[in-house]
């Protein structure tokens, strides 16, 4: 039986890559070569994208990109946050196109709506862009190069005034295929839509489902949802089923192709805020960054598969963890969103809540919190996913020189953690400083403001030892009387992947 080099070729580059070996020996040969552990090395491109801000005339949004400095992919590269701007269909021209003077302008219009609205220049030091516009678009953008590890971006939006009005901060995300959103809603007083943004050239189709209290809420036009090449689609989440629900979970899913979700939500007489998407189901689940002042914390949790959730809810406190009173556990039926009201957990104290199986059986969840601060007219609300560990490293950018807060806990061991407080978007040296997390426990640290601050700066967080730490940042603004706020957390950027280490041993091909 005969076989060809290029079949035998291919069995040895499957087989290495499986396995990491670094050489595939003939056989006979009794040598095995010794298998190497795979480097951790920066990656070499990134991929955000940030939803449109909003429709409100009365606001004003900042993005903010920023990459840490440290190890990055080595050669120059660039991160451009662009319009996501449909393409033509392939071979046709685009509908509105004619042959006069107008359609030459509104060529070079379009052609300028391909600049970049957000350009990074230098690493360690963020770069940002304002707008005011009603239709300002989605935008999607690309990191490469030296730039790609750890490149994040945010998109804040201060709208003073309407229904919609409130501080909207959101850390622009990575396309992915699956989304859970839990706290969500569906009720007469609040107005939440599922933004999906497609940063590919070709189209994505997209499921979206919705869970209440009781399980699946009956929807038909959740399904199939088309989503153009690189353009953005909102959809209203009340429009999507009959059934209004005060909390609800919202699974987003692809058919083809790749998304970028988030729900942005408001509430009448409350505010405004963006509900990222919770991290993975997982048994155990941290939610950090309560803030000590909050005057109604709200916990929204679902279980997706087909197993009932019994968890315990702990809050880790300043200086230990506890239970709150009367909400020392939580069941969540399968397919069916839990929530139960913690009123003012933190009592004045910061605070993060940790999701844990009761009895050790780890059935996966997903939660987030809804946070309002503040009373009467001058509520504000904000949202707080799930979210992993700090990891390695995690960044947050659009920090101001006032109204910055960061929170940590330490869910396990103690740890200690490395704070970076990036130079300033115009000016400013960053600064450093070290804080120890004890185990079990959350601190509120105001960050020390690079030197010579003019504009914003970013906030980068290392886990220098001890067990895994997890980070949220506040962002307050003062506007009309009202602290308006939102919340960021901090998983780990993914600036690293590992790579198996491999090589060719033609050796094999020898009789």
């Amino acid at each position: 039986m005969k076989s060809t080099p290029l079949s035998l070729i291919a069995g040895v580059v499957a087989l290495a890559a499986v396995t990491g070996f670094a050489a595939v020996t003939a056989p006979g040969d009794e040598s095995v070569a010794e298998p190497k552990a795979a480097a951790r090395l920066p990656v070499e491109r990134s991929s955000l994208l940030c939803p449109a801000p909003s429709m409100s005339d009365v606001a004003e949004t900042t993005y903010t990109s920023f990459t840490p400095s440290g190890e990055s992919g080595g050669e120059a590269g660039a991160a451009e946050l662009k319009p996501a701007e449909p393409l033509p269909t392939d071979g046709e021209e685009p509908a509105d196109k004619a042959k006069d003077e107008k359609d030459k302008d509104e060529d070079k219009e379009k052609k300028a709506g391909d600049k970049p609205v957000v350009s990074l220049k230098d690493l360690g030091r963020p770069a940002t862009a304002d707008t005011s516009a009603s239709d300002a678009p989605a935008l999607v953008g690309t990191a490469t190069g030296e730039f790609a590890p750890g490149w994040t971006a945010q998109q804040t939006t201060t709208a003073a005034a309407g229904s919609a009005r409130g501080l909207l901060g959101v850390s622009c995300t990575g396309p992915d295929t699956d989304f859970w959103f839990p706290g969500a809603s569906t009720g007469e007083d609040r107005q939440d839509y599922v933004h999906l943004t497609n940063p590919d050239d070709t189209a994505a189709v997209a499921d979206i489902e919705l869970y209440g209290a009781e399980g699946p809420l009956d929807s038909d036009v959740g399904e199939g949802i088309t989503v153009p090449a690189r353009s953005s689609v909102p959809m209203l989440i009340s429009t999507l089923t009959s059934e209004a629900a005060e909390n609800v979970t919202v699974h987003v899913t692809t058919r083809s192709g790749r998304v970028g979700a988030v729900v942005s939500a408001a509430e009448d007489g409350v505010g405004s805020d963006w509900l990222a998407a919770s991290a993975d189901p997982a048994g155990t689940q941290i939610l950090p960054g309560i803030p000590a002042d909050a005057t109604s914390v709200r916990l929204v949790a679902y279980a997706p598969g087909e197993d009932d959730a019994d968890v315990k809810v702990q809050l880790l406190g300043k200086n230990a963890t506890f239970s709150p009173a009367g909400n020392a556990t939580l069941h969540i039926k399968s397919q069916m969103t839990a929530s139960v009201d913690l009123k003012d957990v933190t009592r004045g104290e910061p605070g993060s809540l940790r999701l844990s199986p009761v009895d050790g059986s780890a059935t996966p969840v997903v939660a987030a919190l809804r946070v309002v601060r503040g009373t009467g007219a001058k509520q504000e609300v904000a949202f707080i996913p799930a979210t992993g560990a700090v990891g390695e490293r995690a960044s947050v950018a659009d920090n101001r020189a006032k109204g910055s807060v960061l929170s940590l806990t330490a869910p396990g061991e103690t740890a200690k953690v490395k704070v970076t407080a990036s130079a300033g978007s115009e000016s400013g040296e960053a600064t450093v400083k070290t804080y120890t997390v004890k185990g079990g426990t959350t601190i509120e640290v105001t960050p020390e403001t690079p030197a010579g601050l003019k504009g914003g700066y970013a906030l980068t967080v290392e886990t220098e030892s001890g067990g895994p730490v997890h980070a949220a940042r506040t962002l307050t603004i003062a506007e009309g009387g009202v602290g308006m706020f939102t919340v960021q957390t901090l998983p780990d950027d993914g600036g690293t992947v590992e790579v198996p280490a491999a090589e060719q041993d033609l050796s094999v091909l020898d009789d």
